[in-house]
């Protein structure tokens, strides 16, 4: 098990490997499709700081009262969603750790190689467990967008656990997942057939 303070540096990240446990700690954002359509396809940057910081791709449940922003839940969107977008994302921002549910493909993979980042995998289902880590929620970027779009700017505490699916190492927990459970399904197979 690992713990992270943001921002991280490459250093830090590149001793992740596939499989790994982490919990995170620090600000990072939340950022889905929109975010990720915005920096990429019209070249705007927000003006958070992603440098080896962390997008959560996530659309959480926000309320507003007279003391601020506060989250109430904030599940993680499945991460593949975000594939098309995920290695310019990564070069633009600068940001080092992606969090979201299930894992990423070869493009991403190949980004988190060349930069030096990772995908942390959050369970699915434990939105409100999350909002829990969440110790502050201190502002809003792309509002226009609408609450689950829009980036929140959130500090976490032990934010986890998660679990690294991709590392900087080329190493891709689904993807290996993929080629052992085939080799297995082979040898039952095999073993049916000469029964």
């Amino acid at each position: 098990m690992k713990t992270l303070r943001l921002p991280v540096t490459e250093e830090e990240v590149r001793g992740l490997t596939a499989g790994d446990v982490v919990y995170v700690s620090g600000d990072l954002v939340t950022g889905r499709d929109r975010v990720h359509e915005r920096v990429v396809k019209e070249g705007k940057l927000p003006k958070a700081d992603l440098r080896g910081g962390a997008v959560f791709h996530a659309g959480p449940i926000v309320a507003k009262d007279e003391n601020g922003y506060r989250t109430v839940a904030i599940g993680p969107t499945t991460s593949m969603r975000m594939e098309a977008f995920e290695a310019q994302f990564i070069e633009k921002t600068g940001v080092r750790i992606l969090i979201g549910k299930g894992g990423m493909g070869e493009k991403t993979s190949a980004a988190c190689v060349k930069f030096g980042a990772v995908h942390l995998m959050f369970a699915g289902g434990a939105a409100v467990l999350a909002a829990d880590k969440i110790t502050e929620t201190y502002g809003v970027e792309w509002e226009d967008f609408g609450m689950p779009e829009a980036m929140w700017l959130i500090r976490a505490e032990q934010l986890g656990p998660m679990i690294v699916s991709v590392d900087a190492k080329g190493g891709n927990l689904f993807e290996q997942n993929k080629r052992l459970f085939a080799e297995r399904k082979q040898r039952a197979l095999e073993r049916l057939k000469n029964g």
